[in-house]
């Protein structure tokens, strides 16, 4: 099943708000496989103005979260549950996170995240993040489903 999702269907599934929330839209997703999403970058994100104010750069921290997020928006898609029936989804772990270039204000990041493998509530994803057909990051991550009351 191929789905596209706004911002409204968006913050349906993630608990995340602004300044937090760092999926715009997604364009495509395949559950259980893969999902491809964007966030439009702008000089008015609240970091810019501490990273670095003479050089704005968004931090590489910041674009593994938002890999993370279009993570938990796959993961939400592929067992099909929401943070409304009491689950969330959790990062629990990052690995061999690699940056290649500064995301800057104007540029769109792109997000794509392949889900790997799912054994008893565990998911580990393949992650990358680009911009204009230009990998800035990559990264492995693990996240869990737990639920909340």
């Amino acid at each position: 099943m191929t789905t596209t999702q706004d911002i409204s269907q968006i913050l349906e599934l993630l608990p995340h708000r602004y300044p937090m929330l760092l999926v715009d839209r997604v364009v495509e997703q395949v559950n259980g496989k893969y999902i491809k999403a964007y966030k439009n970058v702008t000089i008015n994100e609240p970091f810019f103005t501490g990273h670095f104010p003479q050089k704005p750069i968004m931090p590489g921290v910041l674009i593994l979260e938002a890999l993370a997020q279009a993570s938990g928006i796959l993961a939400f898609g592929s067992v099909g549950k929401t943070p409304a029936q009491g689950s969330l989804y959790y990062l629990v772990g990052i690995d061999n996170a690699r940056f290649k270039q500064p995301v800057v204000p104007g540029d769109q990041l792109h997000l794509y995240v392949e889900m790997t493998r799912n054994m008893r509530g565990i998911y580990k994803f393949t992650a990358e993040a680009s911009v204009e057909g230009r990998v800035v990051a990559q990264a492995e991550l693990m996240c869990t489903e737990r639920s909340v009351s």
